[in-house]
Parts: C-alpha cells; structure tokens; sequence
C-alpha cells in the first residue's frame, strides 16, 4: 500500500442532525487516549466546509443545501484526485456520508477509464434523489448521484428548477456519467431503507450481504463472493458509515443508528479482506457523532480500532 495521506472533511451539511463534523476530532481523541501515535504517522490536508449555512433558512426541503453540498464534493473531488495521482493512499474521515460523491469523483478522475468496484459499509442504501427522498437530507443520496439515477417513476416531489440544476451538477462530478455500475456496487449491513429505494436495488440487480446472509454464509465465504463479485474492476473504493455497526451493542453515536448491524471485528476483517485484493484505492470513514453517544466516546473509539486495525 501506498503513504497514507488523512483528508479530514469536517462537512456535516448533507445530515439531519448536527455533530459528525466533530467526529474527526473524536477519532484523533480516541487515538490519544490509546497513546496510539496514528496520526502523527501520516501527513494531513483540511478540507474548507460550508458548515455555517446550517444556520441559512432553508426553503428547499427536497434537497437542503444542495448548491453547498455540490461545493463540498466538488473540494473533495479535488484533494482526493491530486493526493492519488502523487501516490498516496486516501484515509477520508469525513463528517456526514453526502461527501462520498466527492470522494468518488476524485478517484474516478485520478484513474480515467478505470472501473472503479464500490463496498458500501452502511445500514442505509444512500440511492434516493430529490425527487424520490422522504427527508431531503443529501448524505441519503451519493449513490443515486454516482449512479445518475433519478428515480422519476417513484417521484413524490416537484422539484425547484435550481435543485435540478445542481442535482444534474451532483450527477456529473466526475470526468464521465455515471461514475460507476450498478453491478460493482456491494452493499455490507444495509437493512433500512425504503420503497423508492429497493426498486433501484432490485432493478439494478445491486448486491446486498445482510448481517444476518453474512453470518449464514460466514464472514469469510461473503467476502470472497464480494471479490469474486467485482473481479472484472480495476480498483476498489471502501466507504465506511459507522451506522453499520449495531447501535444497540456498540454505541448510538451515529446520526441515524439501527440496530442488529456488525460487530467491530466483522468490519475489520471484511476491509482487511478487500486490502488483500491488491486492488484498494481508497478508504472512506464517516458519520461518527460524538454528540448523540450514549457511551461516552465509544464510536469513535471503535473507529480509530478499526481504521488502525487496517491501516496499521
């Protein structure tokens, strides 16, 4: 694996609730109070937030904050493709999991003409668009984005002409559109989403390994079929919402916690399993929120365990 460059985006403005961009911060206090010298180890970059417009009224509830969401994938994108392209290995600790798009970008234009396999650590699908969310909350949508989705056949919303213009913006982030196959998607823990979503999934054919299918078929046996899964793609991006963890033996540190998700360990060995491939471009860790932990600092505690336990 190549140096590790940390991109710390303290973005949270594509979430419900306020606080994952503290998250950063609370991972590097786990890693203090470990006396774990981590990140010392690794160069670091800041990406600029839009954090304040959380403050801005907001009159577009199919798509809240959208223009600055764009903005912030779009800074990502950059320091994600230039970190790549000098050799370093991306760790992304990002505040809410709307980012991922920008993330995605980036690797796709630091590797044109690449097929790029995605494992989305995760209790929720994130493939809603405006037209089809119940909340308008962007961290439920990078994957309809990368996608180009729209999902008009399950439209419930009428759209402003703005948030379609930077919806389209969104869905063009990177050099080509769509960034990504349905086909090299591998959901891991997804087991809460809605309608308009499970007709994407269904549609497209995007697998999902359950908790429960992967503790059936054995942790090891699902990542091999993962591989086995995305065996014709170049490289492999794992983005990592700590909400796949289970909230109800972890910690609900998480902005949309669900229960009867993995344990730390099964997350460690399903990216360790991935790394081996050879072919990982890019790991992605998002969603801790310290403010709403009911355990003190236990998720990002169990972050920084898993990002050291991979990345040591």
């Amino acid at each position: 694996m190549n140096l590790i460059k940390i991109i710390k985006n303290r973005s949270d403005i594509g979430a419900g609730t306020r606080g994952s961009d503290m998250g950063i911060d609370a991972i590097e206090i786990a890693a203090i109070n470990r006396k774990n010298n981590f990140f010392n180890m690794h160069p670091y970059t800041d990406i600029v937030t839009h954090n304040e417009t959380i403050y801005n009224k907001n009159k577009n509830t199919f798509a809240k904050r959208i223009n600055f969401v764009c903005e912030q994938c779009e800074r990502l994108r950059e320091e994600v493709k230039n970190e790549l392209q000098k050799g370093f290995f991306p760790l992304i600790l990002s505040g809410d999991h709307s980012s991922a798009l920008g993330s995605l970008s980036g690797i796709q234009m630091a590797n044109p003409g690449k097929d790029i396999g995605v494992i989305w650590l995760d209790a929720h699908a994130d493939i809603h668009s405006p037209y089809s969310t119940p909340s308008g909350n962007i961290h439920g949508m990078p994957l309809a984005a990368a996608l180009a989705i729209d999902n008009k056949e399950f439209s419930k919303n009428n759209i402003s002409k703005s948030t379609e213009n930077n919806w389209l913006r969104m869905k063009n982030m990177g050099s080509k559109s769509p960034l990504i196959k349905p086909e090299n998607i591998i959901y891991f823990g997804v087991r809460d989403t809605e309608k308009e979503e499970d007709q994407i999934i269904d549609s497209k054919k995007i697998k999902n390994f359950s908790v429960d299918r992967v503790r059936d078929l054995g942790l090891k046996s699902s990542i091999d079929e993962a591989i086995k899964r995305l065996i014709s793609t170049d490289i492999i991006y794992i983005s990592f919402d700590v909400d796949a963890l289970d909230c109800d033996l972890l910690s609900r540190g998480t902005g949309t916690p669900v229960s009867k998700g993995f344990v730390s360990k099964e997350i460690i060995s399903i990216i360790k399993g991935i790394k081996e491939t050879g072919k990982l471009a890019a790991l992605e860790v998002c969603e801790v929120n310290p403010l709403l932990d009911n355990k003190g600092n236990q998720m990002a505690e169990s972050a920084f365990e898993i990002i050291s336990s991979v990345l040591s």
